[in-house]
């Protein structure tokens, strides 16, 4: 019977516990007791009424834990992540210029989040693309974001993925197009509108929960613009060891998603004031996300973490408090269960 039992524990062990040798400091070990962690975040998650991914990785160790993490779900605007890797990669080839002076004119303010649209009056303003794409990231700007992604190229991107070796996020549609065809909208006729005219044509009343249930429930069963959590932590090790464009660039990327003003109540949320995280959001409808890095204490490593959400029924409030209830039990399981190194090597 003790054989037994001790049968199941490793194999438990086996199915939460990922380590990767290969890339393991000898000053970490991979923590024990992770399949309690999973299970605290597995119901934490039923606050959302909804449906949760989440994949964590810590970074030096590899020790990781996966809920629903081959799941493809919304990205919303995470998506903005693979752009602005995308984007670096050109500039490093000499395709882009950052430093290239960008009109944002009236056809370039688009529906959503952001300022771009609503501060600046024809004939609109000038930008250099690295302020464009600092918009895009920092305030999640859709505006910003399309004029991104019309440089770096939806193919271009899934293209760049697909060369690190990740696969379960596919970039397909501006912001512009995301919205309209969430709202029920005819995308085709409506996308090249000015956001006047926009204004004018879209419904004025809000939706009933009703109407809203419906369409998160067709946001989610559609495979376009989706991520698994997976694939999220991968692309976010990938640009922590500098191995998405180059060291420098994987660099810049980091400090931009730590200047990241939106999503404050998620991954951010319950954390100690004065702990690093490296992120970017996303929210559409019923589908909130957040993916990043947090950036331990005391010497004890980093965490990718993705947290990725569809059909939720509950408030925003709701399940943006169970996304940072997340984080901290993450934060504190690795805070308390990771040995310290003498210094960070890693320089990060």
């Amino acid at each position: 019977m003790h054989r037994m039992n001790g049968i199941r524990r490793l194999s438990l062990a086996l199915l939460v516990l990922a380590v990767a040798s290969s890339v393991r400091p000898a000053a970490f070990a991979a923590p024990a007791g992770l399949e309690r962690l999973q299970a605290q975040i597995v119901r934490t998650a039923l606050a959302t009424r909804g449906t949760v991914g989440v994949a964590i990785k810590h970074l030096e160790s590899g020790a990781a834990l996966f809920v629903n993490a081959d799941e493809p779900f919304p990205m919303a605007s995470t998506f903005k992540l693979p752009v602005l890797v995308e984007l670096y990669a050109k500039a490093k080839a000499g395709q882009i210029n950052w430093d290239e002076m960008v009109d944002v004119t009236v056809s370039d303010q688009h529906l959503g989040s952001g300022d771009l649209a609503p501060l600046f009056d024809p004939p609109g303003v000038r930008l250099s693309l690295h302020n464009v794409a600092n918009l895009m990231m920092l305030i999640s700007d859709n505006s910003a974001a399309d004029i991104c992604l019309a440089r770096a190229g939806a193919q271009d991107v899934n293209a760049r993925l697909a060369s690190l070796g990740i696969s379960g996020i596919r970039v397909d549609r501006s912001c512009q197009e995301l919205i309209l065809d969430y709202s029920g909208q005819d995308t085709a006729k409506l996308q090249n509108l000015t956001l006047r005219e926009l204004r004018e044509t879209m419904p004025r009343t809000p939706r009933t929960d009703e109407a809203r249930f419906a369409a998160d429930d067709k946001l989610a069963a559609d495979p376009r613009d989706t991520a698994t959590p997976r694939a999220f932590v991968a692309l976010l090790e990938k640009i922590w060891r500098g191995e998405a464009v180059d060291r420098a660039s994987s660099d810049a990327i980091l400090d931009t998603m730590k200047r990241c003003r939106t999503g404050q109540q998620r991954i951010r949320g319950l954390l100690p004031r004065d702990i690093e995280v490296a992120h970017k959001t996303g929210s559409l409808g019923g589908a909130l996300d957040d993916v990043g890095i947090i950036y331990l204490p005391d010497n004890v490593g980093h965490v990718a973490i993705a947290v990725l959400t569809k059909r939720t029924r509950a408030s925003s409030e709701q399940v943006e408090k169970a996304m940072a209830e997340i984080a901290r039990d993450v934060y504190d399981y690795f805070y308390f269960t990771t040995e310290a190194r003498a210094s960070d090597s890693a320089g990060r």
